[in-house]
């Protein structure tokens, strides 16, 4: 039986200290054309971030995360583009939708930012924006990751149908969920695994669509070391990693899938769609 094809979301960070792309697209036209030639590769979607959520990152001030995303979504959301803005930050969130966004990825699910919901709520009210509510546990980066714990499953998806109450009714027809794949659950081969094989599951049991990020996720590099010990894995085998995540979450029943190299996942879902 042939699969859906599922929406792709390329990675565009305007950061320095992302985990895989941190630096390389700090430059407004580097970061532009980036995003542009992920589209012209099959992307349905630029999800564009200024601050990293890596276990190493600093934190910086909205001031600083706007002044790096803003012109970088007015561009591409001018040249036609559907352009998600990937932050925690509620003021981040309105200006980027005032800059052209229609998309407000969120991984921490409105917990960092009090302001949040109130945002998510004007802007889903307004117009034709979506929010992708994100799992993780802790009301700080640094919590998340002093916590390494191991949630099943089950567990993710009542957290998310939790926090999805905490948003008007009238919000929930706009919203995408996340399991967070890779936040606060490790680099723990078998959760991240789960989370993709129960993807329709998580879905089904919260209501909404499902986003899956496993793009160069620490479990992918694990897996990738255990099946060859001792030899080292470059991005391309982690990119090949990512394909195959990809696909089985499809499987699953995933309905979007957030990855740093396009072209090669659309080859994939081009002849995996017909199968």
């Amino acid at each position: 039986m042939a699969a859906n094809r599922p929406l792709v979301m390329g990675v565009l960070n305007v950061t320095p200290d992302s985990f895989s792309d941190g630096g390389l697209y700090q430059d407004v036209d580097a970061a532009v054309a980036h995003g542009l030639r992920m589209r012209d590769e099959g992307a349905d979607i630029i999800d564009v971030g200024g601050e990293a959520t890596n276990p190493w990152a600093q934190g910086v001030p909205a001031s600083e995360e706007l002044a790096r995303v803003l012109t970088v979504v007015e561009r591409l959301a001018a040249a036609g583009v559907t352009v998600s803005i990937d932050t925690v930050k509620a003021e981040v969130a309105r200006a980027a939708v005032a800059a052209g966004a229609r998309i407000v990825n969120d991984v921490a699910g409105g917990r960092f930012d009090p302001q949040m919901v109130s945002a998510i709520t004007e802007l889903t009210t307004r117009g034709d924006v979506t929010y992708i509510l994100g799992h993780l546990r802790g009301r700080s980066l640094a919590e998340v990751f002093a916590d390494e714990g191991l949630p099943a499953w089950r567990d993710v998806a009542a957290d998310l149908a939790t926090r999805l109450a905490a948003f008007p009714a009238e919000v929930h027809a706009h919203v995408w969920i996340d399991p967070g794949i890779g936040f606060h659950k490790g680099g723990d081969p078998e959760r991240g695994l789960e989370r993709i094989r129960h993807a329709g599951d998580i879905a089904a049991a919260v209501g909404r669509p499902i986003v899956i990020g496993a793009s160069r996720k620490r479990f992918l590099r694990r897996l990738l070391e255990a099946d060859q010990p001792g030899r080292e894995h470059d991005t391309l085998a982690l990119d090949v990693a990512t394909v195959a995540a990809c696909l089985g979450a499809v499987n699953a029943g995933a309905n979007v899938v957030r990855v740093h190299n396009v072209a090669l996942l659309r080859a994939a879902l081009a002849v995996y769609t017909k199968l």
